[in-house]
């Protein structure tokens, strides 16, 4: 599926009822630049077969363009998976955050993994440049790129399409956001989940949802929910899936913890006595 000039993804189907319900909407896998040209490809999603087969068949289905680069987002298992195989397909380097390089560095071998620098741009076919951002928050390595030809913002897992991400580090995770809002973008192409027009718009309502669901956790806290599982109960819809309800523990987690660095709750540590 073509989405702006330089942007084409293939849209890879998950169970929902199975691992998949972490990713509604299913995980992109993005080719940018000029099929006609060359072309980075961003993130390779989970190590299934099928998944690399409908990689490389949608590969095929553009005809096949020199492929200059593999561009993770972070170092996620459904973002690196087949990342070998499809590396050694493709007979280029795969570029990555710092933080993440010796990893990869160590699974891929020989020298097909270089570090980011946080103030250089990509080349892509077509003359369109690809800019990264070391947007922390979701993964410490994580990484946007920002496609200033077409307005476009690869968001990887710190915007969702069908769903809000989950959170390490709340601080640096809004501290990214509002470095992703001031790229302005007209379209974010998410990890996962559909494309989302109006970018822009949607990272200022994520913004606004997580300073919302922080004032919820405190208001929760200050009605006697004391446990991360009192506060999920009292901030997240009942009908709350079994599912995601460790999903949601642990953004409630990152919310108390930026809620304890801001000074505005105390931990109290565990005791125990005999009976």
């Amino acid at each position: 599926m073509q989405i702006t000039e330089h942007v084409y993804s293939t849209h890879i189907s998950e169970d929902p009822n199975a691992y998949g319900a972490m990713h509604p909407g299913g995980t992109q896998i993005y080719f940018v630049g000029d099929p006609k040209d060359r072309m980075v490809m961003i993130d390779s999603g989970e190590p299934y077969r099928a998944w690399r087969r409908q990689i490389l068949e949608y590969w095929t289905e553009l005809g096949e363009p020199g492929i200059d680069a593999i561009l993770i987002t972070h170092g996620h298992g459904d973002h690196i998976g087949g990342l070998d195989r499809l590396q050694e397909a493709f007979d280029c380097p795969v570029r990555c955050h710092p933080k993440l390089a010796p990893r990869l560095q160590h699974i891929l071998g020989g020298n097909s993994v270089s570090a980011l620098g946080a103030r250089e741009t990509i080349e892509t076919g077509g003359g369109a440049k690809l800019r990264p951002l070391f947007t922390p928050g979701h993964e410490e390595d994580h990484v946007c790129y920002f496609l200033r030809p077409d307005r476009v913002l690869f968001s990887g897992d710190n915007l969702l399409g069908n769903s809000s991400s989950s959170v390490r580090d709340l601080k640096l995770y809004m501290n990214s956001l509002n470095r992703m809002a001031k790229t302005r973008p007209q379209v974010v192409c998410p990890g996962h989940g559909n494309t989302i027009l109006r970018g822009e718009q949607r990272i200022l309502q994520q913004i606004a949802h997580r300073q919302g669901r922080e004032e919820q956790v405190v208001a929760a806290v200050a009605g006697g929910a004391g446990t991360v599982d009192e506060i999920v109960t009292a901030v997240y819809p009942r009908n709350l899936r079994k599912s995601l309800r460790d999903a949601a523990g642990r953004n409630v987690r990152t919310h108390l913890e930026k809620l304890r660095q801001d000074g505005r709750v105390a931990e109290t540590a565990a005791t125990y006595r005999l009976r």
